[in-house]
């Protein structure tokens, strides 16, 4: 139990230093100079590519869990986790070299927003609930990690396709 309130807090604070990380981000200053020193317009490209491959492989774990394919399940939702982490980084990276968020300029603002709005509360949410989800699923806590996959995995799903769906909104 000492071992298990240690990871949670190291959990919880990891989850609150990214979600800060990431709106200091996208809304806070630069230094002068580093806007623009990479070219980093593809990476919106490739953030919408991983949040493809997390939603694939969230389906096909769920799938496997379904069917009692547990070691099967375990490899497709690390790699799930992988792909999102992946995704942050690259999001990080993004918006480390642009600053701001790209504006909206469709006419669905009605659509727009507040899928934005939930995409942006839900994946702060996502963090620690994903890597609570892993954690108790390497340490073979399998009734907990039932208990919190039931709650993570439609969030997680939901942050991933609303991810497609603001990049399509935005970019296409």
């Amino acid at each position: 139990m000492e071992k298990e309130n240690f990871w949670l807090k190291i959990i919880y604070i990891l989850s609150a230093v990214l979600s800060l990380a990431v709106g200091f981000l996208i809304l806070g200053p630069r230094p002068d100079g580093i806007e623009g020193a990479i070219d980093v317009s593809g990476l919106p490209y490739v953030n919408a590519f991983l949040n493809l491959i997390t939603t694939t492989l969230l389906i096909v774990g769920y799938i496997l869990i379904r069917q009692k394919k547990r070691e099967k399940h375990r490899t497709v939702m690390l790699s799930a986790f992988f792909t999102s982490a992946l995704f942050l980084v690259s999001y990080v990276v993004y918006h480390w070299f642009k600053s701001g968020p790209k504006p909206y300029t469709g006419e669905l603002t009605f659509i727009y927003y507040p899928i934005l709005l939930t995409h942006i509360l839900l994946a702060m949410s996502i963090l620690p609930l994903a890597m609570i989800s892993v954690y108790r699923g390497m340490v073979l806590q399998i009734q907990q990690h039932k208990k919190i996959a039931k709650i993570t995995f439609p969030i997680w799903l939901y942050v991933s396709i609303s991810g497609i769906i603001i990049f399509i909104m935005l970019y296409t």
